[in-house]
């Protein structure tokens, strides 16, 4: 079965009750390019869904509950899963071929779609889909659905309105960004946001964010804007609080810096699977800025005044624990924890 043919497999329990909205946000040649898995994208339990060619046979995954599950049912040629790859890559403005094997894009209301062709996917072109909730949750939505304590939720609170500098930490998928935006959206309404990610994801409420999204090169290889570049640019737009949606390289030190020299309010992800491995991951990427490991951990004790580490359970995000960056005996970087 290929991707655009119509599929029957059949809709979660929890589909009965879905809305167009994800699907409604598309463009007319995103809609196109995803055929017959369209309807798929409107089951408000679905998270993400992952389009693989393996043995030569095209497959489809899917991942409701947390882990990803194959729809046996469904196959589709190598030649659908490439087209499928290239035209959602081209409906969110970039370009996939031989020279540019890899790529990820925005599409409707923060859809990511990330896609990878052959050679680099060894076994055939592989589509990766990560589905926003169709209706982003408030904090106080979360804090219902298990997120945290009343008195974790009050820390959280009191972090945002007194403008202290938040790292949210989690796994993969443990919504990270969702918790993001909710706290976010806390902030004060006459406040000036500016989000800068690789794909924008973050979904505000907020009255007054400005959202900025990186540019690849073109095929003739100009006209790239870099996580960096937007880093700066942010600086010079009269911003209230800087957001990095996502912390993975040497753009790290711009952001440290900003939040030195007087943007306190700014936040940021760092994937880490335990709250103990932050140190670790951002000598990394301070390595990659080319700082050593004591020049690190002395920018982020002072740019970040808390931790937030998240997991996900079956009901949403969780608040695995609450931490604050400190100096070691041997000048490094450490993390206690504040909330277990």
């Amino acid at each position: 079965m290929a991707p655009d043919e119509n599929t029957d497999h059949p809709p979660s329990s929890g589909s009965a009750h879905a809305v167009a909205s994800r699907s409604a946000a598309l463009s007319r040649a995103a809609r196109r390019s995803f055929g017959g898995l369209l309807p798929l994208l409107d089951d408000p339990e679905l998270r993400d869904l992952v389009v693989q060619v393996r043995e030569g046979v095209g497959r489809l995954w899917l991942d409701r509950t947390g882990s990803l599950h194959e729809v046996r049912e469904w196959r589709a040629e190598p030649d659908a899963v490439h087209r499928l790859a290239t035209g959602l890559i081209a409906a969110g403005g970039r370009h996939l071929d031989e020279l540019h094997p890899c790529a990820d894009v925005r599409l409707g209301d923060g859809m990511r779609v990330h896609a990878v062709l052959p050679p680099i996917a060894v076994g055939g072109a592989a589509v990766s889909i990560r589905l926003p909730r169709i209706s982003p949750p408030s904090f106080d939505e979360l804090v219902a659905a298990g997120l945290c304590a009343a008195r974790t939720a009050s820390m959280l609170r009191e972090l945002i309105v007194d403008r202290r500098n938040v790292l949210i930490t989690g796994g993969t998928g443990s919504g990270k960004t969702t918790v993001l935006a909710a706290l976010l959206d806390l902030a004060p309404p006459h406040e000036r946001i500016l989000t800068i990610e690789d794909v924008a994801e973050l979904r505000l409420r907020h009255r007054h964010s400005v959202a900025l999204e990186t540019r690849q090169a073109s095929a003739e290889g100009i006209g790239e804007v870099s996580i960096d570049r937007l880093l700066r640019e942010a600086l010079r737009m009269r911003p209230d609080r800087i957001v990095l949606g996502e912390c993975r390289g040497a753009e790290i030190s711009t952001l440290l810096a900003a939040l030195n020299t007087g943007h306190d309010g700014g936040a940021g992800t760092l994937h880490a699977s335990r709250l103990e491995e932050v140190p670790a991951r951002l000598e990394a990427l301070g390595a990659l800025a080319g700082w050593t490991p004591e020049a690190l951990a002395r920018q982020a004790v002072g740019a970040l005044h808390a931790v937030v580490q998240v997991e996900r359970t079956r009901r949403g995000p969780r608040v695995r624990a609450i931490g604050a960056l400190e100096l070691t005996d041997d000048r490094l970087l450490g993390v206690r924890r504040v909330v277990a």
